[in-house]
């Protein structure tokens, strides 16, 4: 269960012809990727509901804090994505590291991370969508407006997309690489619109006090309440210093994404330097206009008196600029697709690798003979996105998405350590710095964050967990390449 796959062996998995895929990316690619899938709802919306409700001003902080525990995992991701330049992200680093059943485990726990995130983001980009059409007279029936909306029942439009998503995936790496540059140049323009247009409008005033004062929240109870607090009796706080980093939980989702940028490590030209720079400079950007769109729309409008739900678009109308509020509405709906796309893509690359491996069925490794892409998993996974997307409400679903990805950062930290011991050797492009006490501090600061979501989240992370098990021992250990060849054989 604990056996590893040499990095050796990965590479040479990724030279068969019939399961190799194409090499296209950049490390302009790579970082357009990382932002397109980072810079989502978070930026139009989570800013404005954490200053209200969390840190006030001082949420400018807090997306320091979330981006700092961020860039400590990034540091490990680029280290193992230059390394093991091979599809699969942190399924792959474990298998080369920590062994077989690791590996199994954080890969069925990322195919529910980038399904389930696809699914949400694409009823949200729906929601935008809807509220842009009747803006100018277009009216969707409600049963086709999906089941958040009174009387609804399908969500017609979400189900598109992610077939169409779908499509372009399957069509190449390229074409989605050249799609998603086209609209993150637009998403990007316009929250650069809202940071130079918002700041004529900031007031000095609206800044004080920058940090508020603490205040203790309602304390939780049963699932509802952090696992913290349920475990050790800890209770957040609200604004003052500990709201920060109280904030930085929060927040911190705002970034995930990134690590969806190392899936592609395959299919980049020069992964050896390409991948760092991808991965670290798509982080640096997204956490640089987070914290400036922080900075302004609190200097724009008291942080009491943000919106929870739209938080830009209504502080630029309530300084009677209607205009750019909607600016704003049409940045976040064109900037979702991308989100979507690049989760998709992040899915399938890591079922893709799975099944190569023999933990899945392999006849979803074979790559289209044109296009050399991983087809038949994408179109697979999209048709069974796009229909749970045309049923899905919002709600929970989002928070198994975060403590899916707090869990990778987890392994991935480990990993570094561990073939650091085991392959001293091994030539590393990019090394992480301070091992190992900068993977340490990374395992302790996204432990920290996952104690901080609700006990019913990690009820049900653990629910899939055992699900994923008991498969694995069904299936995957006994059609495992690696097990039937051998830890030392080329297969």
């Amino acid at each position: 269960m604990f056996r590893t796959k040499t990095v050796e062996q990965s590479i040479r998995d990724t030279e068969e012809p019939e399961h190799a895929l194409k090499k296209s990316l950049s490390a302009w690619d790579l970082t357009v990727f990382g932002v397109g899938v980072i810079i989502g709802t978070g930026i139009f919306v989570l800013t404005g509901k954490v200053a209200k409700e969390n840190a006030g001003p001082a949420t400018a902080l807090a997306f320091v804090a979330a981006g700092i525990v961020c860039a400590l995992a990034a540091l490990c991701y680029a280290e193992f994505a230059s390394t093991v330049p091979v599809a699969g992200s942190a399924y792959t680093f474990a298998y080369a590291s920590i062994g077989e059943l690791p590996a199994w485990i954080i890969g069925w726990d990322l195919v529910l991370e980038f399904a389930l995130g696809t699914a949400v983001v694409a009823v949200g980009w729906s929601g935008y969508v809807r509220s842009l059409m009747d803006n100018i007279g277009w009216h969707l029936p409600a049963a086709l407006q999906g089941p958040d909306v009174p009387d609804g029942t399908f969500d017609i439009l979400a189900f598109l997309l992610v077939l169409v998503l779908t499509v372009i995936l399957v069509l190449g790496m390229k074409l989605s690489a050249r799609i998603t540059a086209l609209v993150v140049a637009i998403k990007v323009t316009v929250v650069m619109i809202v940071i130079v247009a918002g700041l004529f409008f900031i007031v000095g005033d609206n800044y004080s006090p920058f940090i508020p004062d603490s205040v203790t929240p309602p304390a939780g109870s049963g699932w509802d309440a952090p696992l913290v607090q349920t475990i050790f009796g800890y209770e957040p706080t609200n604004f003052g210093v500990m709201g920060i980093f109280t904030a930085a939980s929060v927040v911190f989702f705002a970034f995930i994404g990134f690590d969806v940028v190392a899936t592609a490590a395959e299919e980049t030209r020069l992964p050896q330097r390409d991948m760092p720079r991808g991965i670290l400079g798509s982080l640096f950007i997204c956490t640089v206009l987070y914290v400036a769109v922080a900075l302004v729309v609190t200097g724009m409008q008291h942080y009491s008196q943000l919106s929870v739900s739209a938080p830009l678009a209504d502080a630029f109308k309530a300084t009677g600029h209607p205009f750019f509020a909607g600016v704003i509405s049409f940045g976040a709906a064109v900037g979702l697709t991308t989100v979507c796309l690049i989760l998709l893509l992040g899915q399938t690359r890591v079922f893709f690798a799975m099944s190569r491996d023999g933990l899945l069925p392999r006849f979803f490794s074979v790559t289209h003979p044109r296009f050399r892409t991983p087809y038949r998993p994408t179109i697979l996974l999209g048709v069974i996105i796009a229909i749970v997307a045309g049923f899905t409400s919002i709600n929970e679903l989002a928070t198994l998405v975060n403590i899916g990805t707090l869990f990778a950062f987890v392994i991935v930290a480990f990993g570094v350590m561990v073939l650091r011991r085991s392959r001293p050797d091994l030539p590393r492009a990019f090394r992480t710095p301070w091992v190992p006490v900068l993977p340490i501090v990374s395992i302790a600061a996204s432990f920290w964050l996952m104690l901080n979501l609700p006990g019913e989240t990690w009820f049900r992370f653990a629910v899939w967990m055992v699900v994923g098990i008991v498969v694995y021992f069904l299936y995957g250990r006994g059609h495992s390449r690696l097990g039937k060849a051998g830890p030392n054989a080329l297969y």
